[in-house]
Formats: C-alpha cells, sequence, structure tokens
C-alpha cells in the first residue's frame, strides 16, 4: 500500500499569458519549500522559487495564492481568517453554486432541473484564508513572468522522462 507524503502541497499554477490559452500546471512543493510556504494567506504573492521541484522551479516567477482546498476537499475562502475549518451560512459565492436539484417526470421521462431561488441560503463549511498542515492543494496565478514561458519549462523534462 502506497503510503502518501503529508508534507507536500499540489500548487496549481494558472498561466495569465492569453497567449497560452489560460492553460493550468500541476506542481508538487515539499522539503523545505514546503515550509516557505506554510503560514502565508490568500492574496500573497509567493516567488516562484518555492514552487517545484527537480529542475521544474518557476525561475523569475511571481505567483499570487488564489485558493486552495484542504486533505478532504474543503475549499479555502478568502473572507474566513485563520486556518481552521468553520461552518458558515453562505448564499451563492465561492464554494456554494446556491442552486437547488429538482426532479420531475416530464414525457415519462424523470428529469432533473436546477433552479436558483432568490435568498437560498445553506450552512455549509470552509477553511481560512491561511495556509496550513492540512492543506493539500493551493491555486497560483502568474502575477510576474520569468524569461522564459511556462510551458517550456514545465514541458522541456516530460518528454526526457517518457523516452527512458
Amino acid at each position: 500500500m502506497a503510503v502518501k507524503n503529508d508534507s507536500e502541497f499540489v500548487a496549481v499554477v494558472n498561466d495569465t499569458d492569453p497567449k497560452n490559452g489560460g492553460k493550468s500546471y500541476s506542481l508538487k512543493i515539499s522539503g523545505n519549500n514546503y515550509a516557505q510556504v506554510l503560514g502565508k494567506r490568500i492574496g500573497d504573492q509567493v516567488d516562484g522559487l518555492f514552487v517545484g521541484e527537480d529542475g521544474k522551479t518557476l525561475n523569475g516567477y511571481k505567483l499570487e495564492i488564489t485558493g486552495g482546498s484542504d486533505k478532504t476537499g474543503t475549499p479555502l475562502r478568502r473572507d474566513l481568517e485563520g486556518g481552521s475549518r468553520q461552518s458558515i451560512l453562505v448564499t451563492q459565492s465561492t464554494g456554494y453554486k446556491g442552486q437547488k436539484v429538482v426532479h420531475k417526470e416530464k414525457g415519462g421521462e424523470n428529469k432533473r432541473f436546477r433552479y436558483k431561488p432568490d435568498g437560498l441560503r445553506r450552512r455549509r463549511t470552509f477553511r481560512g484564508n491561511t495556509i496550513t498542515q492540512d492543506t493539500r492543494q493551493i491555486n497560483l496565478k502568474v502575477v510576474e513572468a520569468g524569461k522564459k514561458p511556462l510551458d517550456t519549462i514545465l514541458s522541456s523534462s516530460e518528454p526526457e522522462e517518457a523516452s527512458e
């Protein structure tokens, strides 16, 4: 049975360059870089040097933390302080679509309809805006690009691995 390493994050880096079509890349943050990201909040900027491993670091890049999720899939929310889980009453916003699904029979078929009633609020669990040890995924966007484009940095090593 494989043992998952608890001291690593999955960083999803969104390339904001319009020429690349908004591609996203998945990288790992582990080792000494793991400690550099702990305690950061949504909206903070991180140096690209701390993102990635094995020669795939993003030197010269500045990345902004835009969100994430914890080990159970609970989303981080910008307006909640701290890193603990909190249950709050929300309307349609981050982490909650605000839809109600109704099953109706129409023409002998059972169909699903979604509608958004005015004032629909639900109690949902979210995690605060601080990255803690329970965080598993961090969403990042490129604020300042480096000398090389992201696709050349991250895909240059992949063909070599495939040929081995």
